[in-house]
């Protein structure tokens, strides 16, 4: 049986059938950035990639900026809001001083990012200065605090949408450890205590705050002189916040990156594990390979997305049916009407719940019974109180008795036998590894399961077998070209990325696509280190022989026709060439006077690719002869 990728990789949410999922709102983020536009984040500055000095402004923007791109494409539901505090002028609802929220015309100040937000906010550093301002919002004398108006004016952004469909966050970015340093006596104290209390305010609301902290070059952030007890951090959390001195600004980029990356919960399902005793447990997908976003139709004149309508018209009157039309079934001659939640019932296979059914020893299951990714569960009490201690007890037992259970899952229109396997917590010096809970494993049906093929040899021949030597040679083959450390994440789609770069320069109008590097080619830098050379021509000759060709059944040397083919051509091609005074034509810039058909016959003769534009055939060329 041949399987659809698409099926084998769909997530449950991706079930247009799945009446439990939809009767759930979607999760989604709404995210407010909050950075510090004082004058000290404009004169620290720091070496960047390319060895310029950027100031923990710019850093922090262009973090931002690369975020919103990446949203765009792999959240484009999700909210995002920008706000400066510290700054000279004022813009936000609540009309407070030295905040300012970012934001374009024809959107709102919390909404989903556009083409046109991002490219203006590409722009932020030309008119910055100019139109927003920066100055300290936190002085001796006054009783002004720009850092309390930031989280008061984050705060109010959020109140959109519930705290039960949509993860809300607040991001500071700031250079200042101690905001309140220049403060002295009660003062202090005072602003202390009402920033703190805003803060807990916006955290009892189910807001979370992350701190994103820009270090000096010789000096660190000290998070404990006031942003840990803003952030709550105690104890191991707080000594393990900060990363390490060699990866505060060269990783900021990825820190924002893995912080906006946030766990997200497939579903939310109904676990029965024995009459009359039901506990929640979230789902989350593992590793899933990327596709393209779903097509979605503008229209022509708006550029607002369609919204397909359907309705039904009577073929008697002309009319529009208002109610919702009925099916029916023949029947002994007379006509069974159905509505259409009537269908729908009688089609449900499954609530969606997962159920128990019993327990069988781990040798029971087998590599070949993964028929897909498996799914991660693990327990909530959010709903049903007491969901983690039934799971806890269930885990433990699992893992002492070394049992995996059997549970019936399915969706409104498909259902199928689970497998779920208890992993252990594993933790190590730098924390925790691998969380506690059970993979949910899709077990197949018979059908599913294919039989390994042997293959028959006759019985006058032998069986090919590598010797000693061979094993020998292939392991350090293997050993030499083996990639350290490997992660799938090391490795983009070069197809996708090309992709996404073709969209973002449309949208943002640029003229110039960005170099898409393709990191699944074979690194020839790395094939052609002596090491690796030797090791390759070691394990051809410990296979092969000094003299192997490759040869027929019957001992004669074996040239298909595609090789007399392309030897013919390279051979005349050798001698339409030596007409030609290539370095002649190199040095006057004649080539492009050539056509395409003279270029290849360079390119043919020196065994070099034909394939490209007229442009590209010329620059090989003049690549090849060193010009």
């Amino acid at each position: 049986m041949e399987l659809d990728p698409d099926d084998v990789f769909r997530d449950d949410e991706d079930d247009p059938d799945n009446e439990a999922l939809r009767e759930r709102a979607s999760s989604k983020e709404l995210v407010v950035y909050l950075v510090d536009a004082s004058p000290k984040m404009f004169s620290t500055k720091c070496p960047s990639e390319d060895q310029k000095d950027e100031s923990h402004f710019q850093i922090a923007t262009s973090c931002i900026l690369e975020s919103l791109k990446t949203q765009i494409i792999n959240r484009s539901y999700d909210e995002v809001a920008v706000c400066f505090f510290n700054t000279r002028e004022k813009k936000n609802l609540q009309d407070l001083n030295n905040v300012f929220v970012f934001n374009v015309a024809d959107r709102e100040f919390l909404d989903r990012p556009t083409a046109k937000f991002i490219k203006e906010f590409s722009r932020l550093e030309e008119f910055f200065m100019k139109d927003i301002g920066s100055q300290y919002g936190i002085v001796s004398g006054s009783r002004e605090n720009s850092l309390y108006n930031a989280l008061w004016v984050a705060q109010a952004l959020l109140r959109k949408g519930s705290a039960k469909t949509a993860d809300k966050r607040i991001l500071i970015f700031t250079d200042e450890d101690d905001p309140f340093g220049n403060i002295k006596g009660g003062a202090k104290a005072d602003m202390t205590r009402t920033t703190l209390q805003r803060a807990k305010d916006a955290q009892d609301l189910g807001i979370s705050i992350e701190l994103l902290p820009l270090s000096q070059l010789d000096r660190e952030f000290n998070i404990s002189l006031f942003y840990a007890d803003l952030i709550g951090l105690q104890g191991e959390n707080l000594a393990q916040f900060m990363p390490a001195a060699g990866e505060r600004m060269e990783d900021m980029k990825y820190q924002l990156r893995k912080r906006m990356f946030k766990k997200r919960i497939v579903r939310k399902l109904t676990f029965s594990v024995a009459n009359g005793v039901s506990i929640e447990v979230h789902t989350y997908a593992f590793i899933r390979p990327t596709v393209l976003g779903s097509i979605t139709w503008l229209d022509s004149v708006t550029n607002q997305p369609i919204k397909i309508e359907r309705s039904f018209i009577c073929a008697d009157t002309g009319a529009l049916m208002q109610e919702p039309p009925k099916r029916f079934q023949t029947y002994k001659n007379q006509d069974v009407k159905f509505s259409v939640e009537e269908l729908s019932e009688i089609k449900r296979v499954s609530t969606g719940q997962l159920r128990l059914l019993g327990f069988k020893p781990l040798s029971c299951l087998k590599d070949y019974h993964n028929l897909r990714p498996s799914t991660f569960i693990f327990p909530s009490d959010e709903e049903v109180i007491g969901s983690t201690r039934i799971f806890i007890a269930l885990h433990r037992s699992m893992i002492r008795l070394k049992r995996f259970a059997v549970a019936f899952y399915g969706t409104s229109s498909h259902s199928q036998l689970v497998a779920l396997v208890a992993q252990e917590e594993i933790i190590d010096s730098g924390g925790q590894v691998e969380p506690p809970g059970m993979h949910l494993i899709y077990l197949p049906y018979s059908d599913d399961i294919r039989h390994a093929e042997e293959l028959h040899s006759t019985t006058n021949a032998s069986v090919p077998r590598a010797n000693e030597d061979q094993i020998k040679k292939a392991a350090a083959l293997i050993k030499r070209i083996d990639l350290k450390d490997f992660s799938v994440y090391q490795f983009a789609n070069p197809a996708l990325q090309r992709h996404y770069a073709v969209l973002q320069a449309l949208a943002l109008e640029e003229d110039d696509l960005p170099d898409i590097k393709d990191e699944t080619v074979p690194d020839e830098e790395g094939l052609a280190r002596p090491g690796v050379v030797n090791a390759i021509e070691e394990f051809k000759q410990s296979v092969f022989g000094d003299k192997y060709e490759e040869s027929d059944n019957a001992g004669h040397k074996k040239v298909s026709e595609a090789s007399k083919k392309r030897k013919a051509l390279a051979d005349s091609a050798v001698q339409k060439s030596v007409q030609y005074n290539w370095a002649e034509l190199a040095d006057s810039g004649k080539l492009k006077d050539l056509t395409v058909v003279e270029l290849k016959i360079y390119l043919t003769a020196h065994d070099l690719p034909v394939s490209g534009k007229k442009e590209d055939l010329i620059k090989r060329i003049l690549t090849h002869m060193g010009k």
